[in-house]
């Protein structure tokens, strides 16, 4: 009699779906707890970058017999010297929009009034045909249905929304402590000189673990200092071009213009259309024609445009390029998770997580996908020594 031969019973291994469903919960996770935490998490952040990129002035300052403490209160100093001139500069212009802001919103009302008496024979006409559709009985019903229940039906509660002043000074004393946070945490990261890539070395077991740990800090710290560098640069640039042309064009306050150049420029698209459409919309209330206002807007547009097609791509170096797509995606979410920070930080996140990317075998493919077009093998090859 043959024997029986029956397979062995297959051990189950887990599959595709249930490996990418928790990758999917934990991201769902961070999001929210990202979301959540966004008050202690934003000038934490921010203050680890700022410490990426201040990190090599702070050697250069030890070679010079500096100690970090005294370096670190010398660069914290300079950031809250140039924000306090930013705020100073700003102050005045913002005030005198403020005080004149009856009549600007008077004016704006007389350029635009023919817009409305437009639209509202637009409107009436549309009224008119809608009437002559339903046979006008219906339209005469519901009028006399309103017209009763507004003379006769209850009251309505109008509840009054607090100002924008009542915001700004609710929000002041929030945005105040994590500016003081921000500094007073850079300045601890900085007096502590070397110490956490000390700590670095101390706890990872291998030599080889060791100096790629370190590559990998240099290299960030290397590459966020070359970003923002060659971006704060161009940016003052981009301010006194827009600035001039400001100023040209007979603006109020160009230096308000400039300085908004320069900060909306920190954030890629978004900014440029942001600074468009004020600088459009200032020109709407204070020239003469709105075919000037159309022009205020183009040659704002094909500042940004030069320099973010040619300036930019040109003093940023192919290491640092990134897909566009997954910018704006990238400028998009931060901008919704931690607002106008979060479009800050975003695109020096993004040059941290590729950098992070290239030294890691198994995250190659994620940091091809972060790269430019045409730029994948291209950013390998530029991956510069120690």
């Amino acid at each position: 009699m043959a024997e029986d031969v029956s397979e062995p019973p297959r051990r189950s291994t887990p599959g595709f779906a249930p490996r990418w469903a928790v990758v999917g919960i934990f991201l769902l996770l961070a999001v929210q707890a990202i979301t959540y935490a966004q008050a202690f998490l934003m000038p934490v952040v921010l203050a680890i970058l700022l410490a990426l990129v201040f990190s090599p002035v702070r050697r250069g300052m030890e070679r010079l017999r500096i100690a970090p403490g005294l370096a670190a209160a010398a660069i914290v100093s300079g950031l809250l010297a140039a924000f306090v001139a930013v705020a100073l500069a700003l102050a005045a212009p913002v005030t005198a929009l403020v005080d004149d802001a009856p009549a600007i919103v008077a004016d704006v009302e007389r350029k635009l009034s023919s817009l409305r008496d437009a639209a509202g024979d637009v409107a009436e006409v549309a009224a008119q045909v809608d009437q002559v559709a339903n046979g006008g009985g219906a339209a005469a019903a519901t009028e006399e249905a309103a017209s009763d229940a507004g003379e006769n039906g209850p009251e309505r509660v109008v509840v009054q929304e607090r100002g924008a002043a009542m915001e700004l000074a609710l929000t002041a004393p929030t945005v105040l402590a994590q500016i003081v946070l921000t500094l007073v945490l850079l300045f601890f990261l900085l007096a502590s000189g070397d110490m956490f890539y000390e700590k670095i070395v101390h706890v990872t077991p291998r030599f080889r673990d060791k100096r790629t740990a370190m590559k990998i800090a240099y290299d960030v710290e290397r590459r966020l200092s070359h970003y923002l560098l060659t971006i704060t640069i161009i940016n003052a640039g981009l301010g006194v071009a827009v600035g001039l042309a400001m100023w040209a064009f007979g603006m109020p306050t160009p230096l308000l213009f400039a300085v908004i150049a320069f900060l909306f420029n920190f954030v890629p698209y978004l900014g440029a259309v942001a600074g468009v459409i004020v600088a459009m919309g200032v020109a709407l209330v204070s020239l003469d024609t709105a075919g000037v206002a159309l022009a205020v807007g183009a040659v704002y547009f094909i500042l940004t445009s030069i320099e973010g097609q040619f300036v930019t791509p040109y003093f940023v170096g192919r290491s640092l390029r990134l897909n566009v797509v997954v910018v704006f995606l990238s400028v998009t979410l931060w901008a919704w998770l931690w607002s106008v920070v979060g479009m800050l930080v975003a695109t020096p996140v993004l040059v941290a997580i590729r950098t992070l990317c290239e030294h890691i075998p198994a995250l190659e493919p994620l940091g091809d996908f972060l790269s430019g077009r045409g730029e994948e093998r291209a950013s390998a090859r530029e991956t510069p020594a120690e």
